[in-house]
């Protein structure tokens, strides 16, 4: 009897939106560089939030200074601000979505991987 399978194809998971151990750690890695790994993990998610609630109180100031009508020179400094807050924005992804997959380069399992392969 065939096996059928439920569905020819495979949905890829949304890596950026998983904040929390998606990788299990490797077996030569000791504890004390496991925990260093881990606040490093850590620190780079506290660096996204401050990326993001920067991006947000340039947004926030962007809006007040569009509000005030009687001051139309502010609207070049509001254009200004909303054009950091983006650039914070995509600044503070790139750049934990880069230092996340360094740790997972250099101190993890690769997820494609397969852990039954015997390295030569």
């Amino acid at each position: 009897m065939k096996k059928v399978s439920k569905s020819p194809l495979k949905i890829k998971k949304i890596k950026l939106l998983r904040f929390g151990r998606d990788f299990k750690p490797d077996q030569q890695v000791i504890l004390r560089d496991y925990l260093a790994i881990e606040r490093t993990r850590l620190a780079n998610e506290r660096t996204l939030l401050s990326y993001v609630r920067s991006s947000l109180y340039l947004l926030l100031g962007a809006i007040a200074l569009f509000e005030l009508k009687e001051f139309s020179n502010f609207q070049y400094l509001a254009l200004t601000a909303i054009i950091f807050s983006i650039l914070f924005f995509i600044i503070g992804i790139y750049r934990f979505t880069l230092l996340k997959k360094s740790l997972k380069r250099v101190y993890y399992k690769s997820e494609e991987k397969d852990p039954n392969a015997v390295e030569s």
